[in-house]
C-alpha cells in the first residue's frame, strides 16, 4: 500500500483536517520531536487505497541568517552584509529538530500534500517542506506527479474535502517573493541596526534600549507616530467665534440653530454679526426640505479592517488580535484570518454560515428573519484573489470562548450578518431659518428602517432632539442668540486603528506582517501604548526619526519601502525577476547606508540634547585593570561598565543584577570581578570584565564567566572552582 504524507503549518490544524479526512477514524501519535503528532489512516488518493500520515510543523521550517563568522558584530563591516555576507537557511527552532521528524517522517512515502496556510509565507513553507523530505522519498516512476497542493479557506467539513478533491501545486513564484523579502529585510536591517546600534551605545549610556533596530517597514512605521507627533508639537491654538441662535417652536420646548457661516477667526467680524442679529425677536422659517437617505451596511470583512476594529473599539493590539483569529480559525470557529478581499464570491454558500447561528440568543431574531425573508447580497468590494473574506464559520457561545476570543469572534459575527442584511434608511429633515439677515440651520433624522443597525447597534442613526412640523414663513420667538468663544484643538497622538489605516494606504507592510511591525516598535521602546491604543513616541524614537529626516528622509518616508513591496508582489506574480530585485534594491539601500554613515553626525547632534554621555552616566562600580580607576556600572540596557579615562566599554550578562565581587582580581589582567545573578535563587557567578568580552584562550567564548573559564591555576577558575583568594 502506498503512503501519503500530508503536512499542515500547526499541530493543532493537522488534528483537524485529519479527523475530518478520516472521519474520526484514525490513530496518533507523538512525532520525535515532542511538539508534533502524526495521524494515520487509511482511505483513497488518486483512485487507490492508500495509508495517510498527516503531520504538520510548527511555523517556518527555515529561517534566513548569515553565516557564523558575519554574525560577530565586532569584527565585521556593517557594509560587508548588502552584499559580500553569504547566507544561510538554518532550522528556526534547533530544538524542535524539525528537518530530521520531517526527513523521518517522509521516508518510504510515495506522494506528498502540502496543508500549510493558504498565503505566501505558506507557500514559502511549503518548499521548505519539500526540501526536508524529497531527498528521502520514493523515487516517482515514469514522470509520476507525487506533489500536491491544498487549498482552503476554513476548517470546515466542506472546504477541506474539496480542497483534498482539487489539489493543485505549490507556488513557487509566491514562495520566491518571500525569499526575496526575508533576504532585503535581513541585510538592510542588520546593517544599519548594526552600525547606529554600535556608534550610539558607545557614546551614550541612558538610551534605555538594547538594540537601536532600524527596519525597512518598522521604521516608516515609527515615522508616521512621529510625524503626528510633530504636528501636536507644532500647533498653535487659535481663537474663533461661533453666533448660536435658540428659538421657541412650541411652548416649554426650546430648538439651538446652528449657524451657516460656522466660526469666525476676527472679533471685530463676530460681534458685527452678533449686533445685527440680537435684537431680533422672531426668526423666519425659510425651507424645510426632508430627504430619505441610506447609510450603507459593511463591506465584508478583511485582516486590516478587522484590526482596525479590534484595537478601536475592543481595545485589543493588533498582534494579540491576530493570535486569538489564528486561534479561531484553526478550532474551526471562522475561516482563514489573513486576507485583503472583501468581496465574496458569487458562488460563495452564504446561507450556510448564517444558519450556524439561528440559535444564538444575541442575534437570533435578525438571522432568522433573513433566512425567511432571503439575504441581501453584499456589497461589491476588493477582491484580491486571496481568500473569502473573514467569515464566521460555526456557532460559538461565550462561556465556549470566553474574554477577548468571544469578544473578536461577537463582533466578527455581527459584521458578518451586517453584510447580508438591508442599509439602513432614515429620513433627514433639515429646517433653515433666518433671524435678521443672518441664516442658521437645524437638522432632525428618523429612522425609517434600521437593517444592518440592529445588529451593528454601534452604527445606529443617533437620537436628536425631534424637530417641530412647521412650513415656510412660519415664525418662531427667538429665545437668545449669543456668542461663543472656542479654540481649535490639536490633534491627538495616533491610535494603533489609525495607524493601521496609513500602513495599509502607503502600502507598508501586509495583512500579516501589519501588527508585527506595530510590535516591533513598541518593544523597542520607540513608542508607548497610551489611553485609548494611542501611540506616543519616547524620546529615542522621535530623536531618530528626526535624524533619518535629516540625513536621508526616504529612510523613513513610506515611499521607499512602498516601491519595493510592490517589486515583491511582481516576483509573486511572476512579472519580475528575483535576483535582479534583490540586487537592484540592495544596491539603492547600500549607497544610502554608505551617505548615512557618513553623515551620523546630524543625527549625533539630535542625540547630544536628548542623550547623556557615557562618561556621565551610570555609578563607580569596579576598578579598570588598564588605569586603575572606577568605571562606571550603566544600568540602562543594555547594562555594561565604561572606562572614561580609557574610554572602552565592556558588555556584561544582562537581565540580572551586577555587584562587586569581594574586591577580588583577575590574575590575567587585574580587573577587579563582580559578581552577576539573575534573582534572589537564581544562579549567579563571578566574571571579569576584561575576559568575558576578550576570552583568554581558544577553547573559550565570548561573554563566559569565571565559571567556565580553563585558566589552570586561578582561583576562580571552572578547573580549581574554589573562589576566594
Amino acid at each position: 500500500m502506498k503512503i501519503v504524507l500530508m503536512v499542515a503549518e500547526k499541530p493543532s490544524l493537522a488534528q483537524s483536517i485529519a479527523k475530518i479526512l478520516s472521519r474520526g477514524n484514525m490513530s496518533s501519535r507523538k512525532g520525535l520531536n515532542g511538539a508534533c503528532s502524526v495521524h494515520e489512516f487509511t482511505g483513497l488518493f488518486i483512485g487507490q487505497t492508500v495509508h495517510f500520515k498527516m503531520t504538520s510543523v510548527c511555523g517556518h521550517v527555515m529561517t534566513l541568517d548569515f553565516i557564523g563568522k558575519y554574525n560577530n558584530w565586532d569584527k565585521v563591516d556593517p557594509a560587508e552584509l548588502f552584499s559580500k555576507a553569504p547566507t544561510e537557511k538554518k532550522e528556526a527552532n534547533p530544538k524542535l529538530n524539525m528537518v530530521k521528524f520531517l526527513q523521518v517522517e517522509g521516508r518510504g512515502c510515495d506522494y506528498v500534500v502540502l496543508w500549510l496556510d493558504c498565503d505566501k509565507e505558506g507557500e514559502n513553507i511549503c518548499f521548505e517542506v519539500l526540501d526536508a523530505i524529497l531527498p528521502v522519498m520514493n523515487k516517482p516512476r515514469g514522470g509520476e506527479k507525487t506533489t500536491y497542493r491544498a487549498k482552503f479557506s476554513s476548517i470546515t467539513d466542506t472546504d477541506i474535502c474539496n480542497a483534498m478533491n482539487q489539489l493543485g501545486e505549490p507556488n513557487h513564484n509566491e514562495a520566491l517573493s518571500v525569499d526575496a523579502r526575508q533576504e532585503l529585510d535581513l541585510r538592510i536591517g542588520c546593517a544599519f541596526t548594526r552600525f547606529q546600534t554600535k556608534y550610539f551605545q558607545g557614546k551614550y549610556g541612558n538610551l534605555d534600549s538594547s538594540l537601536i533596530s532600524f527596519g525597512p517597514c518598522q521604521t516608516p512605521t515609527l515615522g508616521f507616530c512621529v510625524e503626528r507627533h510633530d504636528k501636536i508639537q507644532s500647533f498653535k491654538p487659535e481663537t474663533y467665534w461661533v453666533l448660536q441662535a435658540k428659538v421657541i417652536p412650541e411652548k416649554d420646548s426650546c430648538l439651538t440653530l446652528e449657524w451657516d457661516r460656522v466660526r469666525i477667526f476676527d472679533r471685530e467680524i463676530a460681534q458685527m454679526f452678533l449686533n445685527l442679529t440680537k435684537m431680533a425677536k422672531e426668526a423666519k422659517v425659510e425651507s424645510v426640505s426632508k430627504k430619505e437617505k441610506v447609510k450603507q451596511r459593511p463591506l465584508a470583512l478583511n485582516t486590516v479592517e478587522m484590526l482596525r476594529v479590534a484595537s478601536a473599539a475592543l481595545g485589543m493590539g493588533p498582534q494579540h488580535t491576530m493570535q486569538i483569529a489564528e486561534r479561531l480559525y484553526t478550532q474551526g470557529y471562522i475561516s482563514y484570518p489573513r486576507t485583503e478581499t472583501t468581496h465574496y464570491p458569487e458562488n460563495f454558500d452564504l446561507k450556510g454560515p448564517l444558519r450556524q447561528q439561528a440559535n444564538n440568543p444575541y442575534w437570533a431574531e435578525t438571522v432568522k428573519t433573513l433566512l425567511v425573508e432571503g439575504v441581501n447580497r453584499p456589497r461589491k468590494g476588493h477582491d484580491a484573489g486571496d481568500h473569502p473574506p473573514i467569515t464566521p464559520m460555526r456557532a460559538a457561545s461565550e462561556a465556549e470562548l470566553g474574554g477577548d476570543g468571544w469578544r473578536l469572534y461577537e463582533y466578527i459575527t455581527r459584521h458578518f450578518i451586517a453584510t447580508i442584511s438591508a442599509d439602513c434608511k432614515y429620513l433627514q429633515t433639515t429646517i433653515a431659518c433666518s433671524v435678521a439677515s443672518e441664516r442658521f440651520t437645524c437638522i432632525g433624522k428618523m429612522v425609517l428602517s434600521p437593517g444592518f443597525t440592529e445588529v451593528m447597534p454601534w452604527q445606529s442613526i443617533p437620537l436628536e432632539e425631534s424637530l417641530p412640523s412647521c412650513e415656510r414663513g412660519d415664525l418662531y420667538p427667538v429665545s437668545e442668540v449669543k456668542l461663543l468663544e472656542k479654540q481649535t484643538c490639536p490633534p491627538d497622538y495616533l491610535t494603533e486603528a489609525e495607524l493601521i489605516t496609513l500602513m495599509e494606504k502607503h502600502g507598508i507592510g501586509t495583512d500579516a506582517s501589519i501588527p508585527v511591525h506595530i510590535n516591533n516598535i513598541c518593544q523597542r521602546n520607540y513608542v508607548t501604548v497610551e489611553g485609548g491604543r494611542r501611540l506616543k513616541p519616547t524620546n529615542l524614537g522621535i530623536v531618530l526619526v528626526h535624524g533619518y529626516y535629516k540625513i536621508d528622509a526616504e529612510l523613513v518616508l513610506p515611499t521607499i519601502r512602498s516601491a519595493v513591496e510592490k517589486q515583491l508582489n511582481l516576483i509573486a506574480q511572476g512579472k519580475a525577476n528575483f535576483h535582479q530585485v534583490l540586487e537592484h534594491t540592495l544596491d539603492i539601500f547600500k549607497r544610502k547606508f554608505h551617505y548615512f554613515v557618513d553623515s551620523i553626525a546630524g543625527m549625533d547632534e539630535l542625540m547630544e540634547v536628548s542623550f547623556s554621555p557615557l562618561a556621565a552616566t551610570g555609578k563607580p562600580l569596579s576598578r579598570c585593570g588598564k588605569c586603575h580607576r572606577f568605571m562606571k556600572y550603566i544600568q540602562a540596557k543594555p547594562s555594561r561598565l565604561h572606562c572614561s579615562h580609557c574610554d572602552e566599554t565592556y558588555s556584561l550578562p544582562q537581565n540580572g543584577t551586577i555587584k562587586l565581587y569581594k574586591e577580588l582580581r583577575c590574575p590575567l589582567d587585574d580587573f577587579e570581578l563582580v559578581l552577576w545573578s539573575s534573582g534572589s535563587r537564581g544562579k549567579s557567578y563571578p566574571l571579569c570584565p576584561y575576559c568575558y568580552n576578550n576570552p583568554p584562550f581558544r577553547d573559550m567564548k565570548k561573554g563566559m564567566g569565571c565559571n567556565e573559564c580553563t585558566h589552570p591555576n586561578c582561583q576562580h577558575s571552572l578547573n580549581l572552582l574554589g573562589i576566594g583568594q
